[in-house]
């Protein structure tokens, strides 16, 4: 779980967060097993006040560049304010299930059943 740690421990030190979770979501998609691929990260912060959503994603995206541009292919953002948290009855919504890619093809689950990348 190196990806994740690094991912929660630079959101800690970038933010001032009353609620900060990271979930590695890789297993719902068409990847090797452990993979640490697609993750979802739910923040809570009074630093986004005044903030419109695309500044919020951005702020994220800055602090983790590094992860964007290796490991990390997809990251589901939920950034509120706390009172849109207290608001959304403090929950984020879930993620669908991957629908697309190689999902379905046989080929491509005994690669990954092996391990492989593609």
């Amino acid at each position: 779980m190196k990806v994740q740690k690094s991912i929660e421990e630079k959101l800690v030190a970038g933010f001032n967060a009353s609620v900060i979770s990271v979930e590695n979501e890789s297993h719902m998609h068409s990847v090797p097993p452990n993979s640490e691929t697609h993750f979802k990260v739910t923040l809570v912060s009074a630093d986004f006040e005044g903030q419109m959503k695309v500044r919020r994603h951005q702020a994220i995206y800055k602090v983790l560049a590094d992860e964007l541009a290796g490991p990390v292919h997809a990251l589901a953002l939920h950034l509120y304010t706390p009172e849109e948290w207290q608001a959304s009855g403090q929950a984020s919504p879930d993620s669908p299930n991957c629908m697309g890619g190689s999902k379905g093809d046989a080929s491509m689950d005994k690669k990954l059943q092996q391990g492989a990348n593609g």
